[in-house]
């Protein structure tokens, strides 16, 4: 981890891999920027293994060079972030389609004391994207929904997600513990600093058509899922409670109805086939509420989210033995509808019995059988995934 010197306040950082054919653009462009707007900085490419005479480019071009093994975007620029010696480090692709000129309002920003500044490309954030500089797919689809899926997950200022062109304090982003090595570092960059509520702005910027020949590193639809996945994952609430919490709900409500009798809208008729499915939607539903409580618990565990006060309360008050009674109950219930079952089943003298009358006993107790064994073993569960919050941590 280089020091910071404090003859440099700010790193412009590029991370490289083959861009020969652009690399000098933007580094001239940067030296004009530093100069335009007076600042004191160096120039930095992280390269991620250049065959093309990139590395060579950049020294002559007075950059300097830290070479990063480990492939991939996120590799170059944690590479780069790590050997930076400015305060402050101002990121952006090596293709000439970001105008390095125009960093002075990513500093600024970071001046008053802002810790993540992102550009914005997008129009609805007052950017520009000039003609053949995005594929219609990202402009009008891609970065939209993703964009719009960050701010529904997490609630981030962000307007532009996965903007190349952004700026930090390099103390903030030690502070994210960034690990991810491709091209889903931008999204979890803009989701630990969310998490974490570091202050996030927002600076309009001019997307160009980049300089290179050749086709560009990202692929759409490999790098599109990656970002969509990262961000699943990193939000438990959306990718297992609330889908499960739905399930259960609806479940709940058009079983209690099935269970007294057939509903009628118009000329269908929904029966105890119907019933069945809705006890599939419970059971399903409490299992992905569950699964969004063990991924959350192992999540602050192991440091990829932070602290929820609201997960330590529900700690305090929902125990093992709260779990294991509220399993038994549920379960007691169950049993006696079964037994309810058995005595209908008696009454008619254990014979054939008339599916829809005996489903309607049936199909709710196995439900409740089930749903109780569930609870039970969860709460166990949980119990095991909260041992390690629990232990006293030692003195210093």
């Amino acid at each position: 981890m280089a020091a910071s010197d404090p003859g440099v306040e700010v790193t412009v950082l590029m991370p490289c891999l083959n861009e020969a054919e652009t690399l000098e653009t933007c580094i001239r462009k940067a030296q004009q920027g530093i100069q335009a707007h007076g600042l004191r900085a160096e120039i930095l490419i992280a390269d991620n293994g250049s065959t093309d005479g990139s590395r060579e480019i950049a020294e002559r071009c007075g950059a300097r060079v830290v070479p990063v093994a480990e492939r991939g975007y996120g590799a170059a620029l944690l590479g780069g972030i790590a050997a930076a010696r400015g305060e402050f480090i101002v990121m952006g692709d090596a293709d000439d389609s970001y105008d390095f000129t125009a960093i002075g309002p990513f500093v600024e920003k970071l001046r008053e004391g802002y810790d993540l500044v992102m550009g914005c490309r997008l129009p609805k954030g007052g950017g520009t994207i000039r003609p053949g500089a995005m594929p219609w797919l990202h402009r009008w689809i891609g970065n939209p929904i993703l964009s719009g899926i960050g701010r529904l997950f997490f609630r981030c200022p962000a307007a532009d997600f996965h903007c190349g062109l952004r700026a930090f304090r390099k103390d903030a982003a030690e502070a994210m513990d960034l690990q991810t090595t491709g091209m889903e570092f931008a999204s979890e960059m803009v989701i630990k600093a969310t998490l974490a509520k570091q202050r996030i702005a927002n600076v309009p910027i001019t997307l160009s058509p980049d300089g290179r020949s050749r086709p560009p590193h990202l692929r759409t639809w490999r790098d599109g899922w990656r970002h969509l996945r990262f961000m699943l994952m990193y939000s438990p609430r959306w990718l297992f409670l609330i889908p499960g919490g739905l399930l259960m709900l609806l479940g709940l409500v058009f079983g209690g109805i099935l269970v007294a009798g057939p509903m009628r809208v118009g000329h269908v008729t929904f029966d105890t086939n119907t019933l069945v499915v809705c006890s599939m939607s419970v059971l399903l539903g409490f299992t992905l509420v569950s699964f969004a409580a063990f991924a959350k618990i192992f999540a602050v565990t192991e440091g990829l989210l932070p602290e929820d006060e609201r997960l330590n309360r529900v700690f305090r008050y929902v125990t093992l033995e709260v779990g294991v009674t509220a399993g038994a109950a549920v379960g007691a219930a169950g049993l006696a509808l079964m037994v309810g079952a058995l005595l209908y089943w008696g009454r008619q003298g254990f014979g054939q019995l008339s599916c829809p009358d005996s489903l309607r006993l049936v199909v709710p107790a196995a439900t409740l059988i089930m749903l109780g064994a569930y609870i039970v073993f969860a709460s166990f569960f949980l119990s095991i995934l909260g041992l390690s919050r629990r232990k006293p941590r030692p003195k210093p």
